[in-house]
């Protein structure tokens, strides 16, 4: 009977091989000095010696709508590098070297495979805030408010909040919440009657067009649209004629209506 047997990623953490650290390092050093035959023997050893350390690894990255069996195997290729590349002549244990590898490997993958293309920073931002999640987790016994995540970081919580949003897969209006044997149920339909899927990619195409629009254009249509000013309160708070704001307004809302005709096609 198997009390602590433990499936992650499929592999039963129970029948894990550990070894101990002087035998790590007298593989490493077979590895580097030993013949091609010895060196692949104790290549696999180590391999197979350290899966623990890369399932360790993954599971920081749990909770982002990952495969585990992806990053795992992304975990894998981290592993494999932090053991060809490890100089033995160092008094440093292999741990201390692999981790960073591990979940450098592991980075590059969500960043270059992300479905939605965020900036560098931002996701920066997203693994500090969760680390900091984890360790305040780790401190209070409860999970932390973004303000105390936001205080402990010194950023603004707004900036908390779009990092965290960024690393999170987006699900689409068609995916299914509940189905029977005669009917499914999907997002879109759980929204309300008065937010179809038309409705909903519209909106999206307008957000789309609206951000390409230049910061004046922006200016312009925010005053007359949201604020309900009128094209000469437009005019004398930015400085320009009446006749340049409706121009540009214009100008704008053609813009929007070119684009968003564009992407219905």
């Amino acid at each position: 009977m198997l009390y602590n047997k433990v499936e992650i990623c499929g592999v039963n953490t129970s029948r894990i091989k550990v070894i101990s650290e002087e035998r790590k390092q007298e593989l490493l050093c077979i590895i580097k000095n030993g013949s091609p035959a010895e060196a692949e023997i104790a290549r696999e050893e180590m391999i197979n010696g350290n899966i623990r350390l890369v399932l360790s690894v993954i599971q920081r990255f749990s909770g982002r709508g990952e495969n585990p069996d992806d990053l795992f195997q992304v975990g894998c290729i981290g592993l494999i590098k932090a053991i060809d590349n490890f100089n033995c002549e160092k008094d440093v244990r292999f741990s201390t070297y692999g981790v960073p590898m591990i979940i450098g490997e592991v980075r590059r993958y969500l960043r270059d495979y992300s479905p939605m293309r965020v900036s560098r920073s931002i996701k920066d931002t997203a693994y500090r805030a969760m680390q900091i999640k984890e360790l305040l987790t780790s401190e209070t016994g409860r999970e932390p408010t973004v303000s105390q995540i936001a205080e402990r970081l010194q950023l603004p919580e707004e900036s908390i909040v779009i990092a965290l949003e960024s690393v999170v897969d987006p699900v689409s209006i068609y995916e299914p919440v509940y189905s029977d044997d005669t009917d499914t149920v999907y997002i879109m339909d759980t929204l309300g009657d008065d937010n179809d899927d038309k409705r909903w990619l519209e909106h999206i195409a307008l957000k789309d067009a609206v951000k390409k629009l230049c910061d004046r254009e922006k200016r312009i249509l925010t005053m007359r649209y949201l604020r309900g000013k009128t094209q000469m309160e437009v005019a004398n708070e930015i400085g320009i004629s009446q006749a340049q704001v409706s121009r540009l307004e214009k100008t704008a809302l053609g813009k929007i209506k070119n684009d968003m005709y564009c992407s219905a096609d």
